[in-house]
C-alpha cells in the first residue's frame, strides 16, 4: 500500500491520508469544500461541492489517474433537500464513465460542512 498526497488539496485534518494505492486502485478519503490552504470555500451546496470535487480531481491527479477513472463515489450530505443543486455540480465534472454512487444524508459533517464525498479508482491501463 502506497499514500497519495497532493498540496492541491487540503492536507488530513486528522490521523488519516488523502488517499491510499493498494494495487491498480485509489482509496480516498473523504473531501470536505476546504481549499488547499484548509479554508471553507463558501456556504451554500453548490460552491461547497465543487470544491469538493476539486479535491478529489486534484488527489486523483496526484495518485496517475481522473475522475474518468471513477469506479465508485459515497456522497453524504447534510441535507437531502440539497440533492438536486448537488446533483446539477456532481454531474458537470463526468463526460463520460460515470461511476457507481451512494449517496445519503447524515446528521453532521466535519466543520458542518453541507457535503463530503469518497471515492474509489483504478489507475489507467498503459
Amino acid at each position: 500500500m502506497k499514500s497519495v498526497n497532493t498540496t492541491f488539496a487540503p492536507q488530513a485534518i486528522g490521523p488519516y491520508v488523502q488517499a491510499n494505492q493498494y494495487g491498480n486502485l485509489i482509496y480516498t478519503s473523504g473531501q470536505i469544500p476546504l481549499n488547499k490552504d484548509g479554508v471553507l470555500a463558501g456556504e451554500d451546496i453548490k460552491t461547497q461541492t465543487h470544491q469538493v470535487m476539486k479535491n478529489v480531481e486534484a488527489i486523483l491527479i496526484a495518485a496517475g489517474t481522473d475522475m474518468n477513472h471513477l469506479i465508485k463515489t459515497t456522497c453524504f450530505l447534510s441535507d437531502m433537500n440539497n440533492f438536486a443543486a448537488f446533483n446539477e455540480i456532481y454531474a458537470s465534472y463526468f463526460d463520460r464513465n460515470l461511476p457507481a454512487r451512494s449517496c445519503v444524508e447524515v446528521a453532521r459533517l466535519p466543520r458542518d460542512v453541507l457535503v463530503e464525498v469518497e471515492v474509489i479508482a483504478v489507475l489507467p491501463y498503459k
